[in-house]
């Protein structure tokens, strides 16, 4: 997976933040066996950027912990692109961008009384989930999305 991680936080994240992230969704997308040619990014952010976004794209004025922006399928005002399907195998495909606050890393790891890596891998995991179509809107779809990260984090070695 070609993966690009941005720090927009104030204080820098630590580098080893940064291979956790890497690891984690690289283990993520082989076990659910996506396909090598897909990429993403993961921007990391402070409460008041997280804030604006959160504000500005789901019209809620209050920081949160990770918001996940799904390229959706073409729609109907795109310009159809033919391609055959050997062009297809060659184009990476965009799966969307994930924004994890920092500061609420941080602060959800001490109320729930478990390590900042273990709530820092949740959250990436739960946005990557989100990415690739996952939701637990629904009581049915929850009942999907819930085990499967439960049992990537578990798995990975981030277990609760």
């Amino acid at each position: 997976m070609d993966l690009e991680i941005y720090d927009q936080t104030q204080d820098g994240v630590d580098p080893q933040k940064i291979t956790l992230i890497r690891d984690i969704l690289n283990y993520a997308s082989k076990y659910i066996n996506l396909k090598d040619n897909t990429e993403m990014s993961v921007t990391l952010v402070n409460n008041d950027r997280i804030r604006e976004i959160n504000r500005d794209y789901r019209g809620v004025d209050r920081a949160t912990d990770v918001i996940s922006f799904a390229i959706e399928d073409q729609s109907d005002d795109d310009f159809p692109v033919i391609m055959n399907d050997e062009m297809k195998k060659d184009i990476p495909e965009n799966i969307g961008d994930i924004f994890v606050c920092v500061d609420k890393v941080a602060e959800q790891a001490d109320f729930l009384n478990h390590s900042n890596d273990r709530e820092l891998g949740f959250l990436v995991v739960h946005g990557f989930l989100h990415l690739n179509g996952y939701d637990h809107m629904k009581p049915e779809d929850e009942a999907v999305m819930f085990p499967l990260q439960r049992k990537i984090m578990d798995s990975y070695g981030l277990t609760k």
